[in-house]
């Protein structure tokens, strides 16, 4: 069996060959290993057990033929945090990061005392579950229309000790129904239009669920279908929290604002590469408010 370093090697070359990361070939490694990459380059001359080696070639094979390395080994870290994902969910993205930053410190200015949290399409519940750890008096509600989704975001809210309840249904409905009232709508919708899904990676439209990516032939479905129904279900005052694709910010705003009949203070913030991707809201019960593009 080849030493530690030879496999690696190895991998990596096949995988440059093919378009790949060579990185990939690391991280699968120190995952099937269990190390961190301090020990892994301690153990850099020991030779991979043949049943590590087999598993190894497997994966990397499978890499290089398209199948995203979060999928092999069924983790993404968010928000420090290790969080299992399938080909059932979305993998998650460290912009969305900034949009449950932004949330976190808006929510704590939002009232005193209990908040309650609905994360609308939750998929691996990263959102959800990272706001029930990081605010002690968030009280959070996720919901999907997938239940293969809803199963995993219960593993991982399980898994990292996180109180979230989770609900099956398709965006707002079960609360309308229910008659139930959240002082924080957060979403990280489908907002990819649908004639741009063929053109995206590979590992993206091939892999990941077409429902967490097709936003309607604008891009633009899933948000006018929130807005319509969020007035029922937002308590006064109230936050909404989007995270929206590249040149959506103003469109969005709009929406939100229509909605709302302009008792919204809305927000829209770029990440950290510069583009626009975070929308918020503020609601309130009187006051005329604008749009402003924040940097």
């Amino acid at each position: 069996m080849p030493a530690i370093y030879e496999a690696l090697k190895r991998a990596s070359s096949f995988l440059k060959e093919r378009g790949r990361e060579a990185r990939a070939a690391e991280i699968l490694l120190l995952h099937r290993l269990g190390k961190t990459r301090s020990e892994l380059l301690a153990d850099w001359r020991k030779p991979l057990a043949p049943e590590d080696w087999e598993w190894f070639c497997d994966r990397v094979t499978r890499h290089a033929d398209g199948v995203p390395v979060q999928y092999l080994t069924e983790t993404e870290w968010f928000f420090g945090r290790a969080f299992r994902v399938t080909p059932d969910v979305l993998i998650p993205r460290p912009e969305t990061e900034e949009l449950v930053a932004e949330t976190l410190k808006r929510l704590k200015a939002l009232r005193d005392g209990p908040v309650r949290v609905l994360d609308v399409g939750t998929g691996s519940g990263v959102i959800a579950v990272t706001l029930a750890l990081e605010h002690a008096d968030c009280e959070v509600t996720a919901v999907d229309l997938s239940r293969e989704a809803l199963a995993v975001a219960r593993d991982n809210a399980e898994r990292l000790g996180a109180r979230v309840r989770f609900v099956h249904g398709d965006l707002l409905s079960p609360f309308l129904a229910a008659g139930e009232t959240f002082d924080c709508i957060v979403s990280n919708p489908p907002y990819i239009p649908s004639q741009e899904i063929g053109r995206l990676d590979p590992l993206v439209k091939d892999h990941e669920p077409r429902l967490a990516l097709d936003g309607g032939s604008d891009g633009l479905e899933v948000y006018r279908r929130l807005c319509r129904d969020l007035p029922q279900v937002l308590r006064r005052p109230g936050l909404v929290a989007f995270e929206i694709g590249e040149g959506q910010g103003r469109a969005v705003a709009e929406i939100l604002a229509a909605a709302f009949s302009s008792h919204a203070d809305i927000e829209i913030l770029k990440d950290i590469n510069g583009h626009e991707r975070i929308v918020l809201a503020r609601i309130d019960t009187n006051g005329l408010y604008g749009v402003n593009a924040g940097a």
